[in-house]
Parts: C-alpha cells; structure tokens; sequence
C-alpha cells in the first residue's frame, strides 16, 4: 500500500472543528441579526420600548379595530398578571387607556419586566403606546399588588385589511439583574 493512497485524517477534523466553530459563532450572531430584521420589517410582532408622543392626529371615524389583550408570566415568576380589560374596540388615532392587574403573593420583594408582542406582526408598527408599565422594571415588595397603565392610540395608517390584533405581555422575573444593575450604581 502506498502512502498516497492513505487520507490525511488530521487535515479532515481541522475542517469539521472548523465548521462547528462557525456554526456556533453564527447561531450567536443569529439573535441581533434577527432583531435588526424585526425592526426594519415590523414583523414577529416586536413593538417600541420608548413612549410615543401623541399629537392631534386625525381620528378614523369610519371604522373599529379590536384589540385583544393577553397576558402570561414566564416560568419561575409567581406574580398573578391579568389584563383587567381583554379586549377593547377603538378607532385608529384615538387615545385609549387600559390597565394591568399585578400581585406579588411572595413574602419577599420582586421586581417584574413585561416584555410585548403583537400579533399579526405587522400591526406592531401602528401600535403607539404613550404610556406603559412595559417601558420600565416593576417592582413589588411582598404581598404587595398594584395597577399598572398602558396609554395607547392605533395609527390611522394601519392597513383597513388589519380589524382585529392581539397584544400579549409576558411577564419575567428580573430581580437579580435588577439588584445587580443597582449595585454597580451605586
């Protein structure tokens, strides 16, 4: 037998290392690129973190949109969330309030991050909150409960094909970030 005739094995895993390395860098790089791609589409129903300024807009007397309010908490949170209003029928740049039901049941303090979705995504870019408990951390102390706001109007330029959306809010436990954020404050 020859020598040429031998694979060269070592060659073989540098190239597999290789592309599992770069798989692995691209699965990272596949979160904010993702994210990039929602903002500039409006799709998966990703909506703003900072207040809308409600001007005088024009307000569509010609038709209704219903918005359907959903509300969960991601595993490990033990506040109840509810939505103290479920659906509600608007008229595109009309401003509109609702408000959110929360209770920490804990004898201990917890500070709670409501994270938005809308869905059908597309209707994400005419939802304008001017107000929203979502824009900030919530903190509870024990046994505490509260009702927290959300200031609205829908943009009359949502497309007439879209009558009817959905916005769930999920609610995470963010107390160690929280308190970790603080102390490098302070």
């Amino acid at each position: 037998m020859t020598m040429q005739n031998t694979p060269n094995h070592s060659k073989m895993v540098l190239k597999l290392v290789a592309i599992v390395i770069g798989m692995f860098g691209f699965g990272f790089a596949l979160v904010p690129l993702y994210d990039v791609f929602c903002d500039i589409t409006g799709i998966n129903g990703k909506t703003s973190n900072t207040a809308s300024v409600y001007q005088s807009v024009e307000i569509d007397e010609s038709r209704w949109v219903t918005v359907e309010f959903i509300t969960r908490t991601n595993t490990g949170m033990p506040w109840q969330f509810e939505a103290k209003t479920k659906r509600i029928r608007v008229r595109p740049g009309e401003m509109n309030e609702v408000a959110f039901y929360v209770r920490n049941p804990l004898n201990r303090p917890i500070v709670g991050q409501a994270v938005p979705s809308v869905s059908p995504g597309t209707a994400a870019i005419y939802l304008n909150k001017t107000e929203c408990f979502c824009f900030n951390h919530q903190p509870l102390n024990g046994k505490e409960e509260a009702l927290m706001p959300m200031k609205f109007y829908v943009d009359p330029q949502l497309p007439k094909d879209i009558t009817y959306f959905t916005v769930q809010y999920t609610l995470y436990d963010v107390t160690s970030s929280a308190q970790e954020v603080a102390s490098n404050q302070g």
